[in-house]
């Protein structure tokens, strides 16, 4: 009995400086993070043309993954108008993404892709919504509000590149990228013609 108390208590005091090193150790990392800045990777741009470049694999990767997630889109669309207009903007895509291996030829870069995670995310939300409607106007108004989220953040991204390409020098790129800014403004109201038609109006009456 005795020798189990000892155990006991011994455990207790192990478990008690335990935490009080940990504790420590938070209040390390916490003092080194206060002052909210953000350590730079070894590989992070130092230079304008830098992001650019680095911006622009970035959004090559986003319009590949798009020519996979949105005949899945289409696929699970029931107007015959969004399947339409996602189609369209597939082929549309596909032309995109052969525009901005021209951009990356323009200025001497090889065209590589690095991971999009804000396209990842905004992609794995359409399948969620997808997953948390029924076929039908409302699954489609769905379909169609996570469409227009990918066109914003394509409309700013695109936006963002032509004014780096045009600060840089790099008219011929500046007007590649707007081009594509324009397609990207064009099916963002066609999809909002698509929603105020008839179709938010059927998911209206689905209720």
């Amino acid at each position: 009995m005795a020798t189990t108390a000892k155990k006991t208590t011994a455990d207790k005091a192990k478990s008690t400086a335990s935490k009080s090193t940990a504790s420590r150790n938070t209040a390390k990392t916490a003092s080194k993070s206060a002052d909210g800045k953000v350590k730079a990777k070894s590989t992070a741009a130092d230079g304008l043309r830098e992001l650019f470049v680095d911006s622009l694999k970035d959004i090559y990767w986003a319009e590949k993954a798009l020519t996979k997630a949105l005949p899945k889109m289409a696929k699970n669309s029931t107007s015959e108008n969004l399947v339409t207009a996602i189609n369209d903007h597939l082929s549309v895509t596909e032309e995109q993404v052969k525009r901005l291996e021209q951009v990356f030829s323009l200025i001497g870069e090889k065209a590589a892709a690095k991971k999009c995670d804000a396209m990842e995310g905004l992609i794995k939300e359409g399948e969620s919504i997808m997953e948390e409607t029924e076929a039908g106007p409302v699954r489609d108004a769905g379909i169609i509000a996570a469409s227009q989220k990918i066109e914003h953040y394509e409309i700013a991204t695109y936006g963002t590149l032509a004014a780096f390409a045009t600060t840089l020098g790099e008219d011929d790129a500046v007007l590649l990228l707007e081009k594509t800014l324009a397609e990207e403004k064009e099916a963002d109201t066609l999809l909002t013609e698509a929603a105020y038609n008839t179709i938010n109006f059927d998911a209206n009456e689905e209720d």
